[in-house]
């Protein structure tokens, strides 16, 4: 069995849904309540493959909301976090992906320094983050949605936003060894790991955002953040491709410049209906298809029996594993979303 752990993208986003669900308790409430509220099992999950296996799943909603770190409730960001894991643990689920900032939360507070959680003791083994797969879903973004485009990559300058997290540096890598992209332009807050990304590419330039973008075209957006950021003033190249893989997904509302394509980044699609509600409540276009490549890649580690953490740790992702997980997942009927 395979589990996903979930959270929403706001406090209102979260009230709505809460009475959506039949949970009208937590619908009326404000952040505090949310910091208390614990992790519920809101969806039974059945995945088909191409090859007609069928798998089973658990939806856990952990809970945790953006503001959580905007307004520095740390602690309960990282109690929510840990109870989600030690539910789909106790509920005996295999193989559990930590989805949006479930990961983000997991690796910037070292959680791995608390095994214990109540009466559970976590087996991180169960547990993935599932960004090989989205790494490996937003660079067949990149090269299939640029040749519709008519962009040649060989001529094409490719900025990537976030160059430094775990999603960003495989990308980084994936575009340096199976591409012929021209340039890259690397963008981070952290210098030093910057540095370090461009020394082991052997390439790419360090620029700021608002140096950078303008010369870009095609976007790599893979920095989630909880308020996000606003780079609607930002002129980008007409044409541009923007691939926005962060967390919330809100690029394509602020950006209504000429010729500028935004792509939902890391989304996939599903050849064949998954019995599922839950997005719809995180409303994708076509709910009972289209779903986050990180959640796919546990449906994917069932499907193959691979039940370990494939994706653990930070920026220890090689073209090696996304080649891996990119061939089960086209063995399994999951493709990149190609249309804006």
């Amino acid at each position: 069995m395979f589990g996903l752990i979930g959270h929403l993208t706001s406090l209102e986003h979260a009230q709505a849904v809460a009475h959506q669900l039949g949970y009208p308790e937590y619908g009326d409430q404000g952040l505090d309540f949310w910091c208390s509220a614990p992790p519920q099992i809101v969806d039974e999950i059945t995945v088909t493959s191409l090859t007609g296996q069928v798998i089973q799943g658990k939806y856990i909603e952990s809970c945790f909301l953006p503001e959580m770190l905007s307004q520095r409730r740390i602690k309960a960001a990282i109690r929510k976090i840990l109870n989600a894991m030690a539910t789909a643990q106790k509920n005996g689920v295999d193989i559990t992906a930590l989805g949006g900032f479930s990961s983000i939360v997991f690796e910037n507070f070292n959680l791995k320094e608390n095994k214990q959680v109540r009466d559970v003791e976590l087996d991180f083994g169960r547990f993935t983050t599932g960004n090989t797969h989205t790494a490996y879903i937003i660079c067949r973004q990149v090269e299939q949605m640029s040749a519709q485009l008519g962009m040649d990559l060989a001529q094409a300058t490719v900025a990537v936003c976030g160059a430094t997290g775990d999603i960003g540096s495989a990308v980084c890598r994936w575009l340096d060894q199976n591409t012929e992209v021209q340039d890259l332009l690397l963008i981070a807050r952290d210098q030093e790991r910057l540095q370090a990304l461009q020394g082991e590419l052997g390439r790419g330039k360090i620029l700021g955002l608002e140096e950078a973008l303008p010369l870009a075209d095609i976007v790599v957006w893979v920095a989630s953040m909880p308020r996000g950021v606003d780079i609607s003033s930002i002129p980008l190249k007409n044409p541009c491709l923007l691939i926005d893989g962060g967390y919330p997904k809100n690029l394509d509302s602020q950006l209504q410049q000429p010729g500028v394509h935004v792509l939902k980044g890391g989304i996939v699609e599903h050849a064949l209906d998954i019995q599922w509600k839950i997005m719809e409540i995180v409303e994708m276009d076509v709910p009972d298809r289209q779903l986050f490549a990180c959640f796919a890649e546990a449906m994917l580690l069932e499907f193959e029996q691979w039940h370990t953490n494939f994706s653990w740790g930070r920026n220890q992702i090689t073209v090696q594993k996304m080649e891996q997980i990119g061939a089960a997942s086209v063995k399994h009927g999951f493709k990149p979303l190609l249309h804006f």
